[in-house]
């Protein structure tokens, strides 16, 4: 009863109501995501990063010796050279192709103010997605497509869908390798049939591939190789967040061949924030110079964690169903219909804070309620079993 009070409570303070708050005048639309930043619950299998970088590791990497240095003046108009150097290290392309964004959201809001303009001007993006992803281009006034993928088919890209969506009118395209929520990568071979396609139908437009979780593998498990220099139509966006463990250093970049978008971008960017924080960007580079140490303890975590998760599903399966990610600290997972009629999940959900649980509901990627983004790297592993028992305890209580 307590846990149900100080969750109340923390709703009450943070000034959330539900996902659609009915007098909204924002422009940019209103989402429960949102949630995840002012609660933090004992068993948070809401979050999508991985365990939290702090400062002290930070400062034990190598390259900060001198930090007490550093002078906080303005940084550059594109980010740090030695931040492009090693970010542009990580996707084989030119440090020259690379500007900084404060986050990878940020990045795309740049993008699709910049290529799209008034007067008709469409974006196609595929969803599920991370609510800012669709959220920014509404923001910026772009008129979305939505391709919406099934959980069915896994969550895989479907091209007849997307070239049934692309017109002359399309000036952005935007995807997520692995997805966001379900963690699923897109092959090289259906990046190249996309770019036919567009070339066909959507010759203007820009291919946006968000690869913010691409270095979160599992194990020994090989990373893809970037698409930033595949063809010149394609822009990535990526940040330190999610694979590396630092949202708080809010530092994200896009990779962009064209020279002339590239300025228009860092214009766009100086009348947005100016610049990039010199001491997020030399944190930063710092962590991106020594991604492979960092890299390697998360990624046995993320590996122990999938496999625990797996036999969890395994035992669950008159109950839930899933969607096993290539890639990430997140998938999602279904409430089966033959376990679950509709009050049944309008309860589970009711029954989370009580079990101290969060989950992401699928409401806020476009999704259904019956499906859930559930992170697995982000709670220490001591705590990944109990949050799954309790997640089990909150099904039970939901159809009992």
């Amino acid at each position: 009863m307590q846990a149900i009070q100080r969750n109340f409570d923390e709703r009450q303070q943070s000034g959330l109501s539900g996902s659609n708050p009915p007098e909204w005048r924002g422009r940019f639309p209103h989402n429960e995501i949102i949630s995840l930043l002012n609660v933090n619950r004992p068993f948070n299998l809401a979050e999508s990063t991985s365990q939290d970088l702090t400062v002290g590791e930070l400062l034990d990497l190598a390259g900060l010796e001198h930090i007490r240095n550093l002078k906080l003046g303005y940084g550059t108009s594109a980010g740090s050279v030695a931040l492009r150097e090693a970010i542009a290290e990580g996707c084989n392309v030119p440090a020259g192709h690379i500007i900084t964004t404060q986050g990878t959201a940020l990045g795309l809001f740049l993008l699709a103010f910049e290529v799209c303009r008034s007067g008709g001007d469409e974006a196609v993006l595929a969803t599920p997605c991370f609510p800012p992803s669709r959220d920014c281009l509404v923001g910026a006034g772009v008129s979305v497509r939505e391709i919406k993928l099934s959980f069915e088919n896994g969550y895989r890209l479907d091209l007849d869908q997307i070239d049934a969506g692309l017109s002359p009118k399309t000036k952005l395209v935007s995807i997520a390798s692995p997805q966001n929520p379900g963690g699923i990568q897109t092959s090289r071979a259906d990046i190249e049939k996309l770019l036919v396609l567009m070339e066909r139908r959507s010759p203007d437009a820009i291919l946006f591939i968000d690869e913010t979780y691409r270095e979160a593998t599992y194990g020994d498990s090989a990373v893809v190789e970037s698409f930033a220099g595949l063809d010149s139509r394609i822009v990535t966006g990526a940040s330190v967040s999610k694979a590396l463990g630092a949202p708080g250093l809010r530092t994200g970049w896009l990779t962009v061949a064209d020279a002339d978008l590239r300025e228009r971008l860092a214009v766009a960017k100086l009348n947005t924030v100016i610049s990039g924080s010199v001491l997020d960007e030399t944190l930063a580079t710092a962590l991106l110079r020594n991604r492979e140490s960092v890299l390697a303890s998360r990624r046995r975590l993320l590996a122990g964690a999938l496999q625990e998760l797996a036999l969890w599903c395994d035992s669950e399966h008159r109950r839930i169903e899933w969607v096993r990610p290539d890639a990430g600290a997140l998938c999602c997972l279904r409430l089966r219909s033959d376990a679950f009629d509709e009050t049944a999940v309008a309860r589970f959900w009711d029954l989370l804070p009580g079990h101290d649980l969060q989950l992401a509901s699928g409401t806020w990627f476009g999704e259904s309620s019956r499906v859930f983004r559930l992170g697995f790297g982000y709670l220490p592993p001591e705590r990944f079993g109990p949050a799954l028992s309790a997640l089990s305890m909150a099904m039970d209580a939901a159809t009992a």
